[in-house]
């Protein structure tokens, strides 16, 4: 059984140490904040300020073909440094926590799929996955991998040079939008979209209420790397208050909610993390 010693790294913080003692059922909700380490940007500042141009909204992706292309030409750019992307120290101390039995469940908002790399296992991709494209149609889902040729052997010009943005996204010249050629779905013709939740689309309720039945079994609420300001993850922190769950909170600006929060660490994720474990030790029952 794994326990935390009471001799901790100084850069963890009492209130911190006193949230995990007693924990061996946690549920891990994570955000943006715990890629940065892998490379990949978040859309808001430590305040919880937004910094980036409006993200694409689901209605304008479903209903203006323009709004696809620019999808697709930014995203071509952007993939890669998804795709390359290898897990921060934080989503590795997660993936530990849940080998030694502390954290049991991980929902994460984000889409890049660095958990599962890291090791965890039950884990729920709260947004969908940046790594799969699903026809609108007929719902066939094929890797993102593949269709990156495809858009290249459609549209030659395509360049993978360009900023990278959050969630696969990147900031590149945008005068050529209205000649980008977007491959169909090979079964229908539909659609194609990233398998994502995008802004001004809704969350599957069988897949919320996984995440309530997983904070009713737990034993606390660890929040990590997210300011909460989108409902999707809010509203988890939000039923775990009603519950009556002990939660905490890793990030480094203000979160929407902190008056729900028991415990709040103003602080990056892997420099509060890392130390995190080194005070977590095993032993047998």
């Amino acid at each position: 059984m794994a326990k935390f010693s009471n001799d901790l790294d100084s850069n963890v913080p009492r209130q911190l140490q006193d949230f995990m003692s007693d924990k061996r059922n946690l549920v891990v909700l994570s955000g943006a904040g715990i890629s940065v380490g892998s490379g990949i940007p978040t859309y808001r500042d430590k305040a919880g300020n937004w910094k980036r141009s409006n993200p694409i909204q689901h209605q304008d992706f479903m209903s203006r073909k323009s709004a696809r292309q620019r999808y697709w030409l930014r995203s071509y750019s952007g993939w890669p440094a998804v795709a390359e992307a290898v897990p921060s120290p934080s989503h590795r101390v997660i993936a530990e926590l849940e080998r030694l039995k502390i954290v049991k469940m991980v929902v994460t908002q984000n889409v890049d799929r660095l958990h599962q790399q890291a090791g965890s296992r039950n884990v729920i991709d709260l947004h969908g996955r940046l790594d799969e494209v699903i026809c609108t149609v007929c719902q066939k889902i094929i890797s993102r991998h593949s269709l990156q040729p495809k858009l290249k052997l459609l549209n030659p010009f395509l360049s993978q040079k360009g900023e990278t943005a959050p969630d696969g996204d990147a900031d590149v010249a945008e005068d050529s939008v209205s000649t980008v050629e977007i491959p169909p779905c090979e079964e229908c013709d539909g659609i194609l979209k990233p398998n994502v939740v995008f802004f001004g689309d809704n969350v599957e309720k069988s897949i919320v209420q996984r995440v309530y039945d997983g904070i009713d079994d737990s034993d606390g609420l660890l929040i990590v790397g997210t300011s909460l300001k989108v409902f999707s993850g809010y509203r988890f922190c939000r039923y775990a208050s009603t519950q009556g769950k002990p939660i905490a909170s890793i990030n480094p600006g203000l979160s929407r909610g902190d008056e729900l929060i028991h415990t709040i660490v103003r602080g990056d994720s892997d420099d509060v993390l890392i130390p995190l474990l080194k005070g977590v030790s095993t032993s047998i029952d």
